[in-house]
Formats: structure tokens, sequence, C-alpha cells
């Protein structure tokens, strides 16, 4: 791959190609001038994304590109090249990689995991925009996922109990041309593919992405059809201006898969593969979405001191759910009852961010300052319908039932939520000197919800929260390896946040979120390695409990959680790299109805960890070897049923000769029985992790 060097690149490499000359010259005699020879540069596409495994700097906790040793608070990133190495290609692929991360069903059609013992549904953005649409994300245009944790309402607004998750898409500026075949067990095939340019005068580049992927499953039934393609095109249009324009559109179908049921406090012993809903699936539990988004973003730079940012993103979002599910366990005659439903999804929303950034130097000490606004507007429209399904099932070995397409009629809900977001914000990362930094800031949300029901009898719904978001974060660094840090921010969650509102808690104020935190980070090795560590507290306040008397909330819960996280990543000498992390975390409801108090959180183990290394060993080869442990979880609020825990091994190996590259993965190597995830609120939707399998890749890259 050729590329056009950066006028400092260019200067430092010209630097180490030219002093040894000038040093001969100062010592040799003159000499008749001689024509050099042409020199074509070339490099990883990988490291110029600034890829690798130990990326120094992320976006997501400022807004701006930022050193991770600067930033007071965790954030985990794992990159395309992380990515790449482990074959991951969905969401919960990459995050396994996260301490503190656990996952959820997320009702067999969407991505949903916790965060430090919280639900984070609707805590997905893309780009630093919110992208709460209930779908199963595809990586194929993520050049790196970044999780922040704890509170993040000061820049992002609502939601975010126990952090946010960003995806950093790839964009114009490299030339790259990069295809990639995989096929593995259960006749799973992925094509992608990611070619970009940049035009000769620079004033122009394009980048398009994409991924076709069709799969069979280990869970009988289980298929995935999924389409994706990104393009995006950057306009140069003045020497301090560009202009950049992405698109994304993607499709996904597949049975609507919601696990196993519990028997006697533990999920029912049976093959990984036992389905239990339709025995025709394929066409009665299928989950089809489509989504489709378009993003326009103005850089300018006024001069040293001033530049400004405004991004405009729309999207629409379309769901066809159909599934059978379990809906009760009768233990002492082993049968279960089944219930059959759909849902249908609508929406569309726009966001439109402004942020002002200026660089200062104010009584001796250095200041970069963001100013932002957002504004936007989302409209969801959902119609749910549920029946049950005639009949008893065996709890061990159903003989399922041969079920049509339910056709809507009647439905339970069938509304358009309306939400309206107007926000100002504001951040100063400041330098008082070269041990001590600050990052404080603080943003006002007035979030307006509107529910208008279609149902007789249900009432039309409103209300309006308007809420303070502050942070400050204090940092010291004694020398360039070290990084020790203290912060505390707050965050809010509507009633509604990402859904209608309801009768029960349309009246009710948003609940708080509080975030107390000391950690250090290190750098070794001459900043080849990193760890970072830290202690907090996650407190949330005014969590809706139900009334015993009635139907009625009320708001008077509250959850805590205290853990430790560590996390570390290395590029080493001699070929060698390595991500790994540890989690303690104790998230406990503190205070609630009384089945519920002192009952822990859902899906969260106490103890969770990964480990991932690498090695090169010349000559084209390499390898790479990996471990996630996950302790003992809860599957629902009262504790009834306990997930074991499980540890998992993974393996790779790598064969790349010029701009061509084999690739073997080997997931759960030791072909390990265990429960990778619950739905969180129901003790019998609980899905069985993946036996061993194996998964080959060609890929042509330059």
């Amino acid at each position: 791959m050729r590329i056009k060097l950066h006028p400092i690149c260019a200067a430092v490499a010209g630097s180490f190609v030219f002093q040894p000359m000038l040093v001969w010259a100062q010592s040799a005699p003159a000499a008749t001038p001689a024509q050099l020879p042409e020199v074509t540069v070339k490099a990883d596409v990988s490291r110029e994304l600034g890829a690798g495994y130990n990326p120094p700097n992320a976006v997501s906790a400022t807004k701006t590109e930022a050193p991770l040793r600067d930033v007071p608070q965790t954030v985990n990133v794992v990159t395309a090249e992380v990515m790449r190495d482990q074959h991951a290609t969905s969401m919960q692929d990459a995050l396994k990689n996260v301490p503190g991360v656990s996952f959820s069903t997320g009702d067999g059609q969407r991505d949903q995991v916790s965060i430090r013992g919280f639900t984070a549904i609707a805590d997905q953005f893309v780009d630093g925009i919110r992208d709460d649409a209930l779908y199963f994300r595809d990586l194929s245009n993520v050049d790196r996922v970044e999780v922040i944790k704890g509170p993040a309402a000061v820049l992002y607004g609502r939601g975010s109990s126990g952090g946010l998750i960003n995806r950093v898409t790839k964009k114009p500026g490299i030339d790259v041309t990069d295809f990639a075949l995989s096929y593995g067990m259960w006749a799973d095939r992925r094509a992608e593919a990611d070619v970009g340019r940049v035009f000769a005068d620079g004033a122009a580049a394009f980048r398009i992405t994409g991924a076709v992927e069709k799969a069979n499953s280990y869970r009988s039934q289980q298929f995935l059809d999924r389409k994706a393609i990104a393009p995006s095109l950057e306009l140069r249009v003045a020497p301090e201006t560009t202009v950049l324009f992405q698109a994304d559109y993607l499709e996904d179908r597949r049975v609507t898969d919601f696990g196993i049921p519990a028997y006697r406090g533990r999920p029912v012993d049976v093959p990984a593969s036992r389905y239990y809903g339709a025995a025709n699936a394929r066409d009665a539990d299928y989950s089809q979405s489509r989504v489709f988004s378009g993003t326009a973003t103005i850089n300018h730079r006024f001069n040293e001191n001033w530049s400004i940012r405004n991004a405009t993103r729309y999207y629409h979002y379309s769901l066809d759910r159909n599934n059978t599910l379990t809906s009760a366990v009768n233990e002492a005659t082993q049968r279960l009852t089944m219930n059959h439903g759909n849902v249908r999804r609508e929406e569309h929303g726009w966001f439109n961010q402004t942020d002002l950034i200026q660089k200062a130097t104010l009584f001796g000490t250095k200041h970069e300052i963001l100013y932002g606004m957002e504004v936007g507007q989302q409209n969801k429209d959902q119609v749910n319908n549920t029946k049950p399904v005639p009949g008893t099932f065996d709890l061990f070995n159903p003989v399922l039932p041969v079920l049509p397409r339910q056709a809507p009629g009647n439905p339970t809900t069938s509304n358009l939520g309306i939400f309206d977001t107007l926000a100002f914000y504001t951040q100063d990362m400041i330098t008082f000197s070269e041990q001590w930094k600050a990052l404080v800031g603080v943003r006002y949300d007035n979030f307006q919800q509107e529910t208008r029901n279609r149902i007789a009898g249900q009432r039309d719904l409103s209300r309006s929260d308007s809420a303070w978001s502050p942070r400050a974060g204090l940092v010291w660094q004694p020398s360039k390896t070290q990084s020790y840090y203290v912060s505390w921010s707050k965050s809010f969650q509507p009633s509604g946040e990402a859904f209608a509102l309801a009768a029960n808690n349309a009246d009710l104020g948003p609940e708080s979120t509080r975030n107390t935190e000391v950690g250090a980070k290190y750098d070794w090795l001459n900043g080849k390695a990193s760890t970072t560590i830290s202690v907090f507290r996650l407190e949330r306040s005014n969590i809706k409990v139900a009334n015993a008397t009635n139907t009625a909330l009320l708001p008077i819960g509250e959850q805590r959680t205290d853990g430790v996280e560590l996390s570390g990543a290395a590029e080493l000498g001699s070929g060698w790299r390595m991500l790994a992390g540890y989690a303690y975390l104790d998230a406990t409801i503190t205070k609630s109805s009384a089945a519920l108090q002192g009952k822990r959180a859902t899906i969260t183990p106490r103890h969770s960890g990964n480990l991932w290394v690498t090695k090169d060993l010349g000559h084209g080869f390499g390898v790479g070897l990996g471990a996630n442990l996950v302790g003992a979880r809860y599957a629902d609020p009262q504790n009834t049923v306990t997930l074991p825990g499980y540890v998992t091994a993974d393996a790779m190996a790598w064969y790349r000769r010029g701009a061509f590259e084999a690739q073997l993965n080997v997931y759960n190597l030791f072909d390990k029985g265990y429960i990778v995830s619950a739905h969180g609120t129901n003790p019998n939707l609980n899905m069985p992790g993946a036996p061993r399998s194996v998964m080959a890749t060609l890929r042509y890259r330059m």
C-alpha cells in the first residue's frame, strides 16, 4: 500500500534517513552529489489506523482525542486488530475483552449488556451519537470499541449508570484494500470488504466497508442471514475545513432465541442445542431488523486555538419479531407452558451535535475547553401481541408445536413514543503543571417524553424532565509513567428513557446514579505496556419498586456496586502482544421491597476476567491463546436461579506472506458446557454457550 506522508511524519522519517549521512558528511571529503533512488514508503494498515493492542489515546471520554493517562476515569478500548485476531464479528465477541461487562440475551433480537452491575440496554453510541435502537450490530465498519465506565451523562445525556459503549467507525483517509472470506462450524460463511482511497491532491477520500454472512448454529433451528454496507466520503472544501458523509445499512434475520428454562435453581441439564419454541421456528420464531443511518460531519479549524465540529445523524429502524418462549415451569410435574407473540417496531430519529473547542492559557494554566449543544428527536412506534400456546410440554425433552406466524390482532401494546432532547454542556481539561491536571464539566438536559396510546381505555401520557449532570476529576502524574486520579460523576435515568411511558411510571421523576472512583494508570517498558487499576462505588437511587398492595411503582429502590477493576495491554518485543482484565463487583440491592432487599444484581458475577496473548513466531507464522473467566451469576432479581461460573479457552494461528493471510480460530478449546447469558428479569430464559468450534479465514490486505 502506498500512502502520502504527513509533513511531520516526513520530517521524522527524513531525520532517520539523513542524520547518518550528515554525520558521515562532516568527516568525509566532499563528493560529487549523486541522484538518490526513489523510495516507496509502505505502512501496515492497522498501524496507520493506530490499532495495535495498546492505543495511547481515546475519544469517547472527552469528545476530543486525549491521552488515556490524562482521563480520570476507566476507559477500555478494543481495537480493530484485537477484533481481527479473534475474528470478532459481534458486540458480544468484542466486549468479552472488557472486564466488568456481562451479557443479557436481549430478547434474542438485540445487543444488551450490563456494565458494573447496571443494565446498559440503551447506552450504545456510534461516533459519540446515541444509537439505542434494539438490534444486533455488525463490526465490519468498526475501527474500535471504547467502553467508558461509570456515569457519562455530562457528555452523552440520559442513561449510563454503569457506563456506555461507543463504536468508532472506519473513516476515509488512507489507501486500504482488505478482503476476507471465512468458513466455520455449522456452515458459517462470511465475506468482508474494506476499500479506501485518497485522491492524489488530498482534496477527497472515500471508503466503503461491507459484510455478508449466512450461518446455521449449534442451537437447533437457529440461523443467521446478515448483510451490511457502509460507504463514506470526506471532502476538504477549504484548507481548514472538511465535510464527512457516512451511510450505513444493516439487515439481520435470525431465530428469536430465548434460551432454556431452569429447574431447581439451575438451568436445565440438556444439550446446548435444545430449543424451546416452535418446531417450525425459522418461519414462526424469526426476527428481522433493518437499520439505515446517514451522518454528515463538518470540521473546521479557525486557528491554533479554536475549532468547531457539527454532526447530524438520521436513522431509521424497523423490527419484525416473532417468538415462542417458556412462560412458566411446574417443577412438581416437570412440565412447562409457552407463549407465542410478535413485536413490531418502526422508529426513526435524528440528532445534531455542535462542539466548539477552545485552547487557552489562563493565569498560567492550560485549558482545553469544550462548549457543546445537542438537539434531537426520536419517534418510536410499537405494536406487541402475545398469546398462550395450548397445552404443556416436557421440561427436559419437549415435543415442540408447529405454530403459525402470528398475525397482529388485539395487541397488548400499541403506541407511539416521542422523545425530544435539548442539551447544553461544557467541559474543561486543565493542565496546572506537568504533574497536576483536572477534568471538570457539567451538562444540562431537558428531556421530554410523550406516549400516544392507540388501545381503547389507555390514556396518552407525557412528562418533561430537566437535569444537571456534573463530573469532576483530579489527576496527579509524578512521572511520565505514573498517573493517579480521583473522580466523581453523576447521571440521570428518566422513567421511560428508551421506551414508552406507562401509567405506573409517568408521574415519577428520574433515577439518579453517582460514581466515586480512585485509580492509577501506569506505563511500562517505554510505553509498550500499560495497566489501569480502579476502585469505585456506584450508587443508583430512586429506583422504581412495585407497591405491595397495587400495581403502582414507588421510587424507593437503591442499588450499589462496590468494585475493583484491573486491565492491561502490551505490545512487547519479540512479537508478543497481550490484553488482560479482571473485575470484582459487589452489586447489591440495598433498598427495595422485602422480596428484593439484599439481593444481588442479575447477570453480574463477583469475579470475571479475560486474557488474550499472541506471539509472532517469525517467517510469517504466529499463534494466540486466550481465556475468559465468568463467576456464578443470578438469572433473576429474586436470585432463585444461579448460572454456574465457567472458564473457556480460545486459540488461534496465522500465516502471513505479503498481502495474503491465512488464519485459524478455535473457540471453547476444551468444549466446556456453560451458560453465556440470561434475560436478567426472568429465571427461565438462559442461553447456553457454544461448544468447541473452528473458523478459518483467508485475507488479502494491502
